[in-house]
């Protein structure tokens, strides 16, 4: 298998989805709270969830909103592998986090509570509001590779004649126009190990 070998400071990740396992936090609010628990994470086949689970709109709009909102309160887990590779990354470079959340203090929290204050102090950190935006932040801190779940972003992100990596997740499982990436493990594989 070939490896990009990338340079820690060279590459972005987004947040949800990749680092935070959003996911499996929709599906226990959606039940605990909602009485939708009949349908698992490979059900969610597309990044707008209502269009393929029986969850209304505004149902999943509410969920969503929970999350963003308070991230640590509702129990947002991160996803595996995910803290001990940023862990490493930030020993050897700044990491670059870029959000489409308006929001940047849920996250900032979530990131205190979950990584050491030396890596969080690593940490360039970009709520930005907007999904379709991320290319203009991923140029502004010179990144040449970001990670992300959301496919049409990885094409925007590929269409700047930069590099993405879809984080697979079932609501991209049918896109194979990226390098894509399986788990955190297999994304630590790409990035280049300084002797």
């Amino acid at each position: 298998m070939h490896f990009l070998k990338i340079q820690p400071e060279t590459i972005g990740f987004d947040f949800d989805g990749v680092i935070a396992d959003i996911g499996q936090t929709f599906l226990r609010i959606a039940c605990e709270k909602h009485g939708y628990c009949d349908f698992a994470l490979e059900d969610i086949t597309s990044f707008h969830v209502e269009t393929c689970t029986v969850i209304p709109e505004d149902v999943v709009r509410s969920i969503f909103d929970t999350i963003l909102a308070d991230s640590l309160a509702t129990g947002l887990q991160p996803v595996p592998g995910a803290l001990e590779v940023l862990e490493d990354l930030a020993g050897r470079a700044r990491l670059t986090i870029i959000t489409a959340r308006s929001l940047e203090e849920p996250v900032s929290d979530w990131l205190s509570h979950y990584l050491s204050a030396e890596t969080c102090g690593k940490i360039n950190l970009v709520a930005m509001s907007d999904h379709d935006r991320k290319v203009e932040y991923i140029r502004q801190h010179r990144l040449l590779y970001f990670v992300d779940d959301r496919a049409e972003t990885c094409a925007q992100v590929a269409a700047a004649e930069l590099t993405p990596l879809l984080y697979r997740q079932p609501w991209n499982s049918t896109w194979n126009d990226f390098i894509t990436v399986e788990n955190w493990r297999h994304l630590a594989d790409h990035l280049r190990v300084e002797e």
